[in-house]
This record gives C-alpha cells, sequence and structure tokens, in this order.
C-alpha cells in the first residue's frame, strides 16, 4: 500500500494508517519492477503507461471491447456484446489483453444459457456464435499482461473452463433422465407460502386458471396444452441445473420438455412463463405461453389479497406490484380483455373464497395502470374516470386504457376544455339542488367494500316534472340542448357498444356549443317550479350523458 499525493510537482504531505504520502509507486506487477518516481502530477498518467498501466477507466474499456470482436472476427466469429462484461473486465486489469480460446465441441449439447452464464459469472469470459447466431465452442478471456507466450495463458483458460461445463454437463445428463412430471411430483414437499400450501397447490392453482382463461376466449390456446405446461411450469425448481443455475429456472423446463418430447407450445410456455419480469423485458405472445404467463401471475395477486397480504407503502415482500405490471403488459401487448372481476370469481370459485379483501385486487391492479400510464404520459385522473362502463366498473384494464386515450386526446381540445366546463358547472348546480346522478355517476371504485358488491345499485335520480312542460319556442336554447342530446345519444352508444370511443368522443362535443348557449341564456332556478324543475331534469341528463362515456367528476380542471 503506498500513497502518492502530489499538488504539482510539489509533494503534499499527509499520513493515514502510518502510510506516509510521497512521489513512488509501482507499475504493472509482472511487467515492470521496482519504484517509479512521479516527477509531477501532470506526468502521473504517462509515467504509469511507461510501466503497462492504464489509468483510464474508459481507456480500458475501449480497449477490452474493441480487441475482443477484432479476436472473435479474426476466427470468423462474432463476439456476444456483453457491456456488462466489458466493464468488469476494465475494472479487474491494468493492461488488458483479449485472448480467444476454444472448448470441446461436445460441451454444446448443454443449453445455451447454461454454457453462457457459466462463462459470463464464474469465468468472465465472452461467448461467440458463428455467421448463423449460434453459440460457438470458443470464448474469450481478458489477460492482465501481454504475454510472451499467449498460447500457454490460453490453454490455461481452457483447462479451468473444461471442468467448469463438464460440471454443468454432469447435471444436464441427469436432469435429462428424470420426466418433468416426475420432477413436479417433489413440488409437494416444497412450502409455497404457509397459508397458501406447497409449489404443488400453487402448480394446481395456476393450471386451474390457465384452463380457464382459454376456455373463456381471454386467451386463443388450446385449454388442455395451457393446463400441461401449467402443471409442469415449475418442475425445474427441483432440478439439478436450476439448484446450480437458479438465474436459469424456467428456461430449463424448456430445455428439458423439449428433449423429453413434449409439445414445442407446452416447452415455450415453461421456458417464459415468467416473464415479462423487469422494465424492457420482452413481452411473450405465443398463445399458451400467455394464458400460463397470466395464470400465474393472476393467482400469485388473487392468492395473497386473500390471505390479506397486501402490499404497504415501499413493502411489498411477495412482489405484487410487479406481478400486477406483468398482467397488464401481456394485457396490453397481446391486446386481450382481461375482465379482473371475472378472474376474481373464478379463482374464488375454483378454492371457495369469498373474501371481502381479494376483491380488492381489480382496485389494486387498476392502481398499477394509474402508474404505468402516468409514466408514458397519461393523467391518473383520466384513468381513473375512464373506469366507468355503463352503470358499473370496468373491471378491464385494456379497455380503460383505451377509453383513457381516448378522453386525454379529448379533454386536449377546446371542444374538449369547454364541454368539462359546462359539465362541471351543471354538476355544481345539480349537487347544490340535491340532485343525484344517474346510477354510474360520481362513484369511487375506492369506496366500494367489493367491487362487485356495489356496482349496480341505483342511486336517486331527479323525476321527470309531472304534466305538460313546453319548450319555450322553437329556438329556444333549452330546445337546442334537447335536440343535440337526441342527436348525440344514439350515436355515443352505437359507439360505445363497439367500443370505438374516439367516435364517442367526438360525438359528445357536438353538446358543447348548446350547454353553453344554455348557460348563457337560461335562467335554471326559475320562479316557475314546473319551469325550474324541467330545467334541472335537463342538466342531469346532459350530466349522466357525459357520464355514459366515461366519469366526468374526476377530472381535474
Amino acid at each position: 500500500q503506498g500513497i502518492v499525493a502530489l499538488l504539482g510537482e510539489a509533494i503534499v504531505d499527509c499520513e493515514i494508517d502510518g502510510i506516509v504520502s510521497g512521489a513512488a509507486t509501482v507499475g504493472h506487477r509482472f511487467h515492470h519492477g521496482g519504484a517509479i518516481t512521479i516527477g509531477s502530477a501532470a506526468d502521473y498518467a504517462q509515467k504509469l503507461r511507461a510501466c503497462y498501466v492504464i489509468v483510464d477507466h474508459a481507456e480500458r474499456e475501449a480497449i477490452v471491447r474493441d480487441q475482443a470482436r477484432t479476436a472473435a472476427s479474426e476466427a470468423g466469429l462474432v463476439l456476444v456484446e456483453d457491456e456488462g462484461l466489458v466493464v468488469e473486465n476494465a475494472a479487474l486489469t491494468e493492461w488488458p489483453v483479449p485472448l480467444l480460446g476454444r472448448f470441446d465441441a461436445a460441451f454444446l449439447g448443454v443449453p445455451r444459457e447454461v454454457i453462457q452464464l457459466t462463462m459470463r459469472t464464474n469465468q468472465k469470459y465472452f461467448a461467440c456464435v458463428d455467421q448463423d447466431g449460434a453459440l460457438a465452442n470458443a470464448f474469450v478471456c481478458v489477460a492482465n499482461l501481454a504475454s510472451s507466450d499467449p498460447g500457454a495463458v490460453i490453454a490455461g483458460n481452457e483447462r479451468v473452463l473444461s471442468a467448469r461445463l463438464a460440471d454443468a454437463r454432469f447435471f444436464w445428463d441427469n436432469d435429462l433422465r428424470v420426466p418433468l412430471a416426475d420432477q413436479a411430483a417433489k413440488l409437494a414437499g416444497i412450502v409455497f407460502h404457509e397459508q397458501l400450501g406447497t409449489v404443488a397447490d400453487k402448480v394446481d392453482r395456476v393450471a386451474k386458471l390457465a384452463r380457464w382463461l382459454c376456455e373463456e376466449g381471454i386467451v386463443d390456446a388450446d385449454p388442455a396444452l395451457a393446463e400441461q405446461a401449467a402443471l409442469l411450469c415449475k418442475a425445474d425448481l427441483v432440478s439439478g441445473m436450476v439448484g446450480e443455475f437458479p438465474e436459469l429456472q424456467g428456461v430449463i423446463g424448456g430445455y428439458l420438455a423439449l428433449a423429453q418430447g413434449l409439445d414445442a407450445q407446452v416447452a415455450d410456455a415453461i421456458r417464459d412463463h415468467y416473464k415479462p419480469v423487469g422494465q424492457g423485458d420482452d413481452v411473450p405472445t405465443a398463445p399458451v405461453t400467455v394464458a400460463v404467463s397470466l395464470a400465474d401471475k393472476l393467482d400469485t395477486l388473487c392468492s395473497f389479497f386473500a390471505i390479506h397480504e397486501l402490499p404497504t407503502g415501499s413493502r411489498d415482500p411477495f412482489a405484487l406490484r410487479r406481478a400486477a405490471l406483468g398482467v397488464l403488459k401481456l394485457d396490453q401487448g397481446n391486446q386481450l380483455q382481461i375482465d379482473l372481476d371475472a378472474v376474481c370469481g373464478a379463482w374464488a370459485g375454483n378454492h371457495n373464497e369469498n373474501d371481502v379483501s381479494l376483491s380488492l385486487m381489480s382496485n389494486f391492479v387498476i392502481d398499477r395502470l394509474m402508474v404505468q400510464q402516468r409514466e408514458l404520459g397519461i393523467r391518473p385522473d383520466l384513468v381513473s374516470a375512464s373506469e366507468n362502463w355503463g352503470t358499473a366498473l370496468d373491471g378491464r384494464p385494456n379497455r380503460i386504457l383505451r377509453r383513457a386515450h381516448a378522453l386525454q386526446a379529448f379533454v386536449e381540445t377546446a371542444e374538449g376544455a369547454n364541454l368539462l366546463a359546462g359539465y362541471k358547472r351543471a354538476a355544481n348546480i345539480l349537487k347544490k339542488e340535491g340532485v343525484s346522478p344517474s346510477p354510474s355517476g360520481g362513484r369511487d371504485r375506492r369506496e366500494a367494500p367489493g367491487r362487485g358488491n356495489a356496482r349496480d345499485v341505483p342511486s336517486p335520480c331527479l323525476a321527470a316534472p309531472s304534466g305538460p312542460s313546453p319548450l319555450q319556442g322553437e329556438g329556444s336554447e333549452e330546445k337546442a340542448l334537447v335536440d343535440a342530446l337526441d342527436r348525440m345519444e344514439p350515436t355515443v352508444a352505437a359507439a360505445i357498444a363497439a367500443e370505438d370511443f374516439a367516435a364517442a368522443m367526438s360525438a359528445l362535443s357536438a353538446l358543447r356549443a348548446p350547454i353553453d348557449a344554455f348557460f348563457d341564456h337560461v335562467t335554471v332556478n326559475d320562479a316557475d317550479p314546473v319551469i325550474r324543475a324541467r330545467r334541472l331534469a335537463l342538466l342531469a341528463r346532459f350530466r349522466d350523458a357525459v357520464h355514459g362515456i366515461a366519469d366526468f367528476s374526476k377530472i381535474e380542471g
């Protein structure tokens, strides 16, 4: 240990732990013997370079990156790019020298991911592929010296890697001899959660839910294949390979399924059912895989909500937020129509659950939708407003999302902003007069103990006034609003039925001018109680017509 402390050419005197500062240091331990005296701070890097030490980390990274590519290219191969490995090797070396080595091609019978993980994690080696993208029996290691006999350095690295790969092949060969169904049977001995049983119980729930998703048409996949894949999706957890390489759970199961002659769709589902895991991860699109991945994540959510293990603040020990985000990504990436309330009902029916906390799962996923979309530029209040669906709350995140996108595009126009202002004015008058909204208006899903329990309970609504109540002249603003509503309502109803939310918003914009004129020229609180009641009823009709598309009471501004 030593301290070099210079200000210009002057030594800065200091002592740490008995070590006194000076101008002397050492170069590369193999390429340069003895001490080096640094004349000034300005020539520090240059003097060390002369002694085979490159001070600049970025320069070492560039050497590792470029020379590793060159070594692979000279052998007719392509380096598997790995920037993390570039940084790590640059940090481990003072004078990096990338070298290409080989391993026995017989090891290529071991899954590719195992070979690459062994090279990367244990040895810090880069993998290489051929011109077709197939893994080659070659690697690039990074020596920390310019050897006079690079072949000896390469041979030493080849011996070490060969021993590592031999261990991996041993586990792989042993796992191949055990059918996945037999491995799955061992899951009964692993506790998933003390209140939720074993991993085998978890797998059974996932299998039932995966079949249900297919039978309900939510995922267009063969129910039998989805169920089979779900029953085997966790089987590799007890394999020797996953014991050695836990990062490859799922991947190993997929390889074993193929090697044991199972349907390729089943193998793919086993391999990819954990996806998407994090930000930027691939979203599965193969139908059987989608069914199993969805079922796995939905079961996790339903299971932990059923036993009241809910995330609180930053605490989320069972990664339920990640599971919810995975459900949303699968839903959006595959244009599905997942009905969260129906999922909760199916899960509860399968497992004789009837717990209020289970119904909160839908709320939780919609909350995650708001967070996800806020990061993508969609306002949370518009997602909340879009959860209304006729006289109910919508349990389909993908439909809520499409309506929120259309609603944001609408409220950002002049027509939308003015209509929102007119709506709020009408809503305030009606609230002051005690005129309650229709069954769909103004309810907050978070206030309901269970989303399914409080959806269809009607609220009192202003009754139409008895007796004749003629409008005041053919050209009156009152009649113009009635006519606009008469024209708009069937158009909006048809657009909503077709789930063409942009068209519904466009039709709604026709109310902007008549509602503005109504407020400019009509006195709502007329002295005549019949006229007053009629005008309040007209405003209530306007408000409820707007609510037929979204709950505008939740929109800010």
